[in-house]
């Protein structure tokens, strides 16, 4: 299955990180995820667009690799990240917070750039989902 890409941006502040990211916008790419990777760029992830704004929950069920989720408005602020979650494990991981968006990256880039709640993403699915209208 092959997905749209797109480039993002995060603004933190120790600067701007730039993300090369596929994009899971269909209920079959949300729920295959990051599933069965072996290896994420580090400057690689994956952005899910829940299409409207809600509370979810992710799991790590057939993930190989440790990820930090971003939980992201639609405004595009981050809400809550979830550090460095277990590889196959079937727990949940809940937003905390009524997110449009959730950007998986490898385990570890939220603390290495210094990303933080409050921080925010830019992309052209981001900028576009918090126009009015």
């Amino acid at each position: 299955m092959e997905l749209r890409r797109e480039t993002l941006f995060v603004i933190s502040a120790s600067g701007r990180h730039r993300f090369d990211v596929e994009i899971a916008e269909t209920p079959q790419a949300r729920a295959r995820g990051l599933m069965y990777r072996e290896a994420l760029a580090p400057d690689a992830g994956m952005l899910f667009d829940f299409q409207d704004e809600r509370e979810v929950a992710f799991w790590m069920k057939n993930t190989l690799i440790p990820l930090d989720m971003i939980f992201i408005e639609a405004s595009g602020r981050v809400a809550h990240i979830a550090r460095e979650t277990e590889p196959l494990s079937e727990d949940l991981v809940p937003s905390r917070a009524v997110v449009r968006f959730v950007l998986e990256v490898p385990g570890g880039t939220a603390a290495q750039l210094g990303i933080v709640p409050g921080d925010v993403v830019q992309s052209d699915l981001i900028d576009s989902a918090g126009q009015p209208g």
